[in-house]
């Protein structure tokens, strides 16, 4: 079964919103991919770009093909890059970023390097991303409590 998250649940079985992983390796290719677009897509192509692997320089490049491709046959339009992270903070399981311990700080929790270096990439990259202003924060407890990084 493909990774997604509990906090996820009430969209992934349809995919009407873009699910962690897929906007994780939106991250890696450097493809904007607005929701707009998404629901363009046929539930089968939305369920290829999850399963589509997108690590190693090849699977990135044909991911980030595929997808443009994609998104011009359904919009008529190619789809704006984004800049890669060279050195992606959810890649460093040493460095806790700033934003993240402070949204914890923000519901009592208090990350510590040895939870951050034991969540996989994708975990760090979802509180990362559930960090940001602006997003449906209402996910980051649940993530929070799904990674087991309450306080005890």
């Amino acid at each position: 079964m493909t990774d997604f998250f509990k906090f996820e649940a009430d969209f992934v079985d349809s995919l009407r919103c873009i699910p962690m992983l897929v906007r994780y390796k939106l991250d890696t290719c450097g493809i904007k991919l607005k929701l707009s677009d998404w629901n363009h897509m046929t539930h089968t192509e939305r369920e290829t770009l999850v399963a589509l692997p997108c690590t190693t320089a090849t699977e990135i490049h044909d991911y980030q093909k595929y997808l443009q491709q994609l998104i011009l046959e359904r919009t008529g339009q190619l789809p704006k890059n984004l800049p890669i992270e060279p050195e992606p903070a959810w890649l460093d399981s040493n460095n806790i970023p700033t934003l993240v311990q402070e949204k914890a700080q923000t519901i009592g929790v208090n990350l510590t390097s040895s939870q951050w270096c034991k969540l996989t990439p994708l975990q760090r990259f979802a509180l990362i991303k559930l960090s940001l202003s602006g997003h449906e924060n209402s996910n980051f407890p649940k993530a929070i409590a799904e990674f087991n990084l309450s306080s005890h």
